[in-house]
């Protein structure tokens, strides 16, 4: 079996068998083309002619071209992880990838909006949405949810519109690993996603012919400019133009919503635990990140106004 085959029955198992994000998936696919790729140049297709050594070339070079620690340390994973399936379903008889090592990617704080420009974000929305414009009406809505129940952006997406409860401000999520969880919104996302549901969504859903939109788009929440179901990449390019003039390293997408959330949770007071139910974290450690981001707040704050600082 060739390399690109049994990356594609990889992503499949992935998909069907261990039920991963789409996400995920796509990252794994990507990482094994970009391998097979490599090992072809290099006169190797066949998965039972892949080393150790030709593993780690591809490795090197991706570091020579710049690579970051965290995504050498995802193409390591994801080639031990299919090694490992390989040899599991006995397409090879030795696990090659056992014995590669992920590099050290150490630890970085994720991206916290401050609480004045973020409000200054919404104000913002606000005042594009009280045009009545659909985009604009949707726009304040998707931010609003994003930031109120700190959202994956996979989340938000596939979120349906009988998954929200407008009375008791909740919404049913299906998160990592088809893990359903019920998270908590308050008033004004609540007021910005009525106005949505009156005033834009019929609007955007007549936009859609029926052959141009994709599937789902009539129960989907969330409506693109055409019609069909909103998608990610929609949602980036909203939130990165929205963030673009907001002071501040590290990405600009909408995962910085979700960690400004969980931060200004913990800065508020909120319990550890409720925060780690709140985002769907199977690991309170990866939650406790953002007690380290609220001491580093409370650290520059100290610095700034500090006399003896």
């Amino acid at each position: 079996m060739d390399i690109v085959t049994s990356s594609e029955a990889f992503a499949e198992h992935l998909s069907a068998e261990r039920r991963l994000s789409v996400q995920t998936v796509r990252a794994y696919r990507s990482d094994l083309r970009q391998l097979a790729s490599f090992a072809e140049e290099r006169g190797v297709q066949a998965v039972d002619a892949v080393s150790l050594d030709l593993l780690r070339d591809w490795l090197w070079h991706a570091s020579e071209a710049g690579a970051s620690k965290a995504t050498l340390a995802r193409r390591t994973a994801t080639t031990k992880a299919w090694s490992a399936w390989l040899l599991r379903t006995g397409r090879i008889t030795t696990d090659v990838a056992a014995r590669l090592r992920s590099p050290k990617t150490g630890r970085t704080l994720p991206r916290v909006v401050g609480r004045g420009p973020f409000d200054e974000i919404l104000a913002d929305l606000e005042e594009r949405a009280s045009s009545g414009e659909p985009n604009a009406l949707r726009d304040l809505a998707v931010v609003e949810l994003l930031y109120a129940s700190a959202l994956r952006v996979s989340e938000l997406c596939g979120l349906d519109r009988g998954d929200l409860d407008l009375d008791r401000l909740t919404v049913r999520v299906t998160g990592k690993g088809d893990k359903e969880r019920v998270v908590p919104f308050g008033v004004p996302a609540q007021s910005a996603i009525v106005d949505y549901l009156m005033s834009a969504r019929p609007t955007l859903l007549a936009r859609g012919v029926a052959s141009d939109r994709r599937p789902g788009a009539g129960s989907a929440l969330f409506l693109g400019t055409r019609g069909g179901r909103l998608g990610a990449r929609s949602v980036y390019t909203l939130v990165a133009r929205l963030l673009e003039s907001v002071p501040g390293g590290g990405p600009a997408g909408p995962h910085a919503l979700r960690h400004t959330a969980a931060t200004h949770l913990l800065d508020g007071g909120a319990d550890l635990r409720a925060v780690q139910e709140l985002l769907g974290h199977s690991s309170l450690a990866t939650t406790q990140i953002y007690t380290h981001v609220s001491v580093e707040r409370i650290k520059e704050s100290y610095r700034s106004a500090h006399p003896r600082a």
